[in-house]
């Protein structure tokens, strides 16, 4: 019988009433990305793995491989927790990828089964493999191809790929954030990573209407469906404030210097009213340390003043080079970016705005009033396996 084999990580170590709270927020998880797509499965559960059987476990492995919570997942075939009927299955399978002058290697695992060791298992079905294919060599170390044999008390598994999953924690266990999403690379990710360490996120965007790049608004809802399909089957929520007439004053009332650093204590202002209104935790940002002007130790102190819930910054300390790469694999990268500047910025902001002179800005400006007006501004959409409504 074929299925699919899935390992989960970091729920192994959690007490026993959490880890059957976590996995059953993560069979709900998987549950509802195959019930999307019209797949017909069966799961059972065992002491790290979760095998789910139904017509078509390709299909069913590519879904689970995006499930955050999964390590990693397996189309194998499983059998009954005996030597002779592993060895079968395992010839069986080698010989559909085993050629003449190929390497390969045999990684057991036994589990809950007495009479042989991994060691022994490995090593007879080994030789085995050797006698039925011939002009093929061992090589433990870096082989061509690898066959993975699992005994356990609840079955027999064999199987010849492992697709990474993303790990972590499932979506959901760790309460709800709001996230900042800009059109840039950096807010995607940090969503991204909050996700997959079990938040539940909605996005909040700020329109800067005239004062935005004209290609801004399309490419944050890009990235937010994007995101949507990494919790496939559920809706991910898009708060998207019209903040014209912020800016408006913004660059009519202060000087040009202070305004980066006040649109962010903006964004963080306004954040916190509308993520406290509907029961968030904490406000998430894309904000990476030095990177820009706004993002300096000083003034992300002094932006962070601004915020009346917990400000997380997952991407403080990664290298440029590190957020792109993530980026590329949840797909959030535009290779060509369009025009996604800021109409505002001026020529030379401040690096170091100092909370006295913020505050005496903000008093001109009328900050508080500003803020305050932001929850009669937004508009709400929902996104799920890509598609994007206004609700």
């Amino acid at each position: 019988m074929e299925l699919v084999l899935i390992r989960y990580g970091e729920l192994f170590l959690k007490s026993e009433p959490v880890r059957r709270h976590f996995i059953g927020i993560l069979l709900r998880n998987l549950k509802g990305a195959l019930d999307a797509r019209g797949l017909e499965h069966r799961f059972e559960v065992h002491r790290g793995r979760i095998l789910v059987a139904g017509d078509d476990p390709g299909a069913i492995a590519s879904i689970a491989s995006r499930i955050f919570g999964v390590v990693d997942v397996s189309v194998s075939l499983r059998t009954d927790p005996d030597p002779e009927r592993l060895c079968e299955s395992a010839l069986s399978r080698a010989r559909e990828s085993l050629k003449p002058g190929m390497s390969f290697a045999v990684r057991a695992k036994r589990q809950g089964v007495q009479g042989t060791t991994s060691q022994e298992l490995a090593a007879g079905i080994g030789a085995a493999v050797m006698d039925a294919v011939p002009g093929i060599k061992v090589d433990l170390s870096s082989p061509d191809y690898e066959l993975f044999v699992e005994m356990r008390d609840f079955g027999g598994f064999v199987y010849d790929s492992r697709i990474a999953g993303p790990g972590g924690l499932p979506w959901g266990t760790q309460g709800r954030l709001l996230s900042l999403l800009s059109s840039g690379i950096d807010s995607p990710v940090a969503s991204w990573l909050m996700m997959k360490r079990g938040c539940d996120v909605t996005h909040l965007h700020f329109d800067a209407g005239p004062f935005s790049g004209q290609d801004v608004k399309e490419t944050v809802f890009r990235h937010h469906c994007t995101l949507s399909t990494w919790i496939s089957g559920f809706p991910l929520d898009l708060l998207v404030l019209d903040a014209e007439y912020f800016y408006e004053a913004l660059t009519s009332r202060v000087k040009p210097r202070w305004r980066c650093v006040l649109c962010k204590r903006f964004m963080v202002g306004a954040g916190s009213m509308i993520g406290k209104e509907a029961g968030m935790q904490a406000l998430l940002t894309g904000d990476n340390l030095g990177q820009v002007a706004s993002q300096t130790l000083v003034n992300l102190a002094t932006i962070t003043d601004a915020a009346s819930v917990a400000v997380l910054r997952p991407l403080i300390a990664f290298d440029k080079e590190g957020i792109v790469d993530l980026a590329r694999k949840i797909q959030t990268f535009d290779q060509v970016q369009g025009d996604l500047g800021c109409r505002a910025v001026p020529k030379m902001p401040a690096t170091s705005a100092g909370i006295d002179d913020i505050l005496e800005a903000e008093e001109i400006l009328g900050m508080q009033e500003l803020i305050d007006d932001a929850p009669h501004h937004v508009r709400r959409y929902t996104a799920q396996d890509g598609e994007l409504v206004e609700s």
